[in-house]
């Protein structure tokens, strides 16, 4: 299995990173012989290399458990749309705020933004198929943008887009043909030889995305065009930044990294929070360091005050005691008195 570390580049961006997943525990599973893993991949995902062929195809492939497995995929996200297929067994698998377990014939659709995983927190026995697209798309209102070997009539693939971008539905029952379509794909990259194979996996794919449209229309998904709202992809960088906070932000990049203006990111940030960017941004720092000086008495406050995203201690400690009435440390002293 051979293994590419580069990085994902396009789409990086200061605090969230939205790059392929390096899969280190199932790669570590495959050495030790735990389960069978075939795979055609690119950027830093695990398998045989991917040709230009199929350019927008990030990964495809499956793996097959047939013993007790010792690991998972923890909670990630992946640059592109996701579509999982479970043949056999049953699988542990958590998407946003849902917890599951597939069962054979189910399939799951990740959009880029969602995190998921695998695994709870091992993966299960079972045979396990994925094909990864990518979109040129990171936050929930930007536009789609299909490889240009996708083949549906425009207004099929509008349809398609429409509805996967307008549900957050997870699940799926599969029929027949989309049992035999994974199945398909599977033997088309165990046996693709340096990329010999792309032309029959770009039509097994597309052909999937038939079904799979198919399947879409015939469960008369309930859709919501709010969901594609600039607004959710403020929101979506808003509940991440708890864990970005340390990153010297300023409201340019995070209006970019929400993946939008500055003036709609304000908006929206006011409507959601009823505070500007840089007031709410300082409102969680704060709360972060508060959290740090009761729970790491050791830290010291220029230690408090970096780790939480301010520039300069004395700038921390200013700021702290304007909110708080008192300084970083006599918050750690009452604190500590009152337990």
């Amino acid at each position: 299995m051979k293994i590419n570390v580069q990085k994902i580049t396009p789409f990086e961006a200061d605090g969230i990173v939205y790059q392929a997943d390096t899969c280190l525990p199932l790669i570590d599973a495959v050495k030790r012989r735990k389960l069978k893993f075939k795979a055609l991949a690119r950027y830093t995902y695990p398998g045989d290399r991917l040709t230009d062929d199929t350019l927008g195809l990030n990964s495809v492939g499956y793996w097959d458990a047939n013993e007790p497995q010792d690991w998972g995929l923890d909670w990630h996200r992946n640059e592109g749309i996701e579509i999982h297929f479970l043949e056999s067994g049953t699988m542990p698998y958590a998407q946003q705020n849902e917890e599951m377990d597939l069962l054979p014939n189910y399939l799951t659709i990740t959009r880029p933004w969602e995190a998921h995983k695998v695994g709870s927190p091992s993966i299960g026995m079972g045979k396990f198929y994925w094909v990864i697209l990518d979109l040129d798309v990171r936050r929930p209102h930007q536009n789609w943008v299909w490889p240009e070997w996708i083949m549906l009539a425009p207004s099929d693939l509008e349809k398609l887009t429409m509805i996967l971008r307008h549900n957050e539905r997870i699940l799926w029952k599969a029929d027949k043909r989309i049992r035999d379509c994974f199945q398909r794909i599977g033997k088309a990259v165990d046996t693709d030889v340096e990329g010999n194979n792309a032309s029959r996996i770009r039509l097994l794919i597309n052909y999937l995305l038939i079904l799979l449209l198919d399947l879409l229309i015939e469960d008369e998904v309930e859709l919501n065009e709010q969901l594609t709202d600039s607004s959710r992809s403020v929101k979506l960088f808003l509940s991440e930044l708890d864990n970005n906070l340390s990153e010297a932000w300023t409201i340019e990049d995070m209006a970019k990294s929400a993946g939008v203006g500055i003036t709609r990111f304000t908006y929206h940030c006011k409507q959601l929070t009823n505070l500007t960017p840089m007031r709410y941004l300082m409102i969680k720092r704060l709360k972060m360091s508060k959290d740090i000086l009761i729970e790491n008495e050791k830290m010291s406050v220029a230690e408090v005050a970096f780790t939480c995203g301010f520039s300069t201690s004395q700038y921390f400690s200013t700021v702290f005691k304007k909110h708080e009435k008192c300084t970083p440390i006599e918050y750690r002293l009452k604190h500590s008195v009152l337990v």
